[in-house]
C-alpha cells in the first residue's frame, strides 16, 4: 500500500511540475501582445526609433481582413495588402509572443518597394487567431500549408514565397517539406532557429543556467500531455534536407537570442538551392533595419531567381 501511495505521489509532482514546465514557453491564452512593445534589452535601443516608424508605417496601410480554419479548427487570421494585382505574393510569419505588425513591418515596407503583395498572418495562439498553444513551429507549419493552400486557391498561378522572422522563420522552414502548392516559389527565413528543442535548451541555460538541464524532459512531457503536440516531431534543420523550394537564409551576426551559427546548421542540412547571407553587427530580428540595402538586394536577388520578382523590381 505505501508503495502504490508513493509511486501516486510521484506521478502527481510528475504531472504538476510538467504542467508547470508546459505553461511557461507554451501557454499563450491572451494574445495580448502590442506591435509597438519592443524587446526591452539594451542591445535594441539604437534601432527603437526607425522600429517604432516602420511600424506605424504598416499599421496606417490599408489592408483586408482574411480569416481561414486549420486542420485541427483553429481560426486562423491575416491581413492581405495589395500593391499590384498581378505581383507576387509574400505570406510572412511573425515570431515567438509577437505580433505580424511588429516582426513583418521590415517585410511590409520591402513587399512596397519591391512591388509584392503582401499576406501578414497571426500565428495561431497571437493576435486575433485563434488557440491557446505556441507549439514552436510544430503545429505552425501545419497552419503555413494551409495559408498557401488558401492563396494559391484564391490567385492561381501567382507566384508565392513564404517569409518569416524568428519563430516564424522556423515554421515556414518546417513546411519546406510538405505538399505545398506549385505556386509556392522559395522560403526567406530571417534568424531562425534550427530545431525546437535546441531554442528552448538555449534559452533554458540563459535564464536558469545548467538547473534547465533538469526541467527539459518536463518540458517534453509538458508538451505531448498539455500542449497536444510533441516538441520533437519537426524541426527546420530535418525539413530542409527534403525541402522541395530554393531557400534564403538571413542572419544579424550579432544575434544573442537565436545564435547566427543556428542558420549555418540549416544552410548545411539544405540539400537543395538555398543562399545564406549575414548582417555584421545586427542583432535579434533587425537584420533589415541596420542594413535594408544589403537586406533588399539579396531578396531581390532571391526573388529573381524563382521567378518571384515584384513589378517594381524587374
Amino acid at each position: 500500500m505505501m508503495f502504490l501511495i508513493i509511486a501516486a505521489a510521484l506521478a502527481a509532482l510528475v504531472l504538476a511540475v510538467s504542467y508547470a514546465a508546459y505553461r511557461i514557453p507554451f501557454y499563450h491564452p491572451d494574445h495580448s501582445e502590442s506591435p509597438y512593445d519592443l524587446p526591452p534589452e539594451d542591445q535594441y535601443d539604437p534601432y527603437r526609433e526607425d522600429m517604432t516608424a516602420l511600424i506605424k508605417d504598416a499599421d496606417s496601410q490599408r489592408f483586408e481582413p482574411v480569416e481561414i480554419t486549420g486542420q485541427d479548427g483553429t481560426k486562423l487570421c491575416g491581413r492581405y495588402y495589395e500593391t499590384d494585382a498581378a505581383a507576387p505574393l509574400l505570406i510572412g510569419f511573425h515570431g515567438y509572443k509577437s505580433t505580424a505588425l511588429r516582426d513583418m513591418c521590415g517585410a511590409s515596407e520591402l513587399a512596397r518597394r519591391q512591388g509584392l503583395n503582401a499576406l501578414f498572418v497571426d500565428q495561431r495562439a497571437h493576435g486575433k487567431s485563434g488557440g491557446k498553444t505556441i507549439s514552436f513551429g510544430v503545429k505552425e507549419r501545419l497552419d503555413c500549408l494551409i495559408w498557401a493552400r488558401y492563396a494559391a486557391e484564391r490567385w492561381p498561378g501567382r507566384p508565392i514565397v513564404l517569409i518569416g522572422v524568428s519563430m516564424g522563420a522556423a515554421t515556414v522552414l518546417m513546411a519546406a517539406d510538405l505538399d505545398l502548392p506549385a505556386e509556392v516559389k522559395g522560403i526567406i527565413a530571417d534568424c531562425p532557429y534550427s530545431d525546437p528543442s535546441a531554442i528552448i535548451k538555449k534559452v533554458g541555460r540563459d535564464s536558469m543556467g545548467p538547473a534547465s538541464i533538469a526541467l527539459y524532459p518536463f518540458i517534453l512531457l509538458g508538451a505531448q500531455l498539455y500542449g497536444g503536440f510533441s516538441l520533437t516531431a519537426a524541426s527546420p534543420v530535418k525539413a530542409v534536407a527534403r525541402a522541395k523550394v530554393p531557400i534564403l537564409l538571413i542572419h544579424g551576426e550579432d544575434d544573442r537570442f537565436v545564435p547566427c551559427d543556428m542558420s549555418r546548421e540549416i544552410y548545411d542540412a539544405c540539400t537543395g538551392p538555398r543562399t545564406r547571407v549575414t548582417i555584421p553587427g545586427a542583432p535579434h530580428a533587425i537584420a533589415y533595419i541596420l542594413d535594408p540595402d544589403k537586406y533588399g538586394q539579396a531578396v531581390r536577388a532571391f526573388l529573381m531567381s524563382v521567378g518571384a520578382a515584384g513589378v517594381k523590381a524587374r
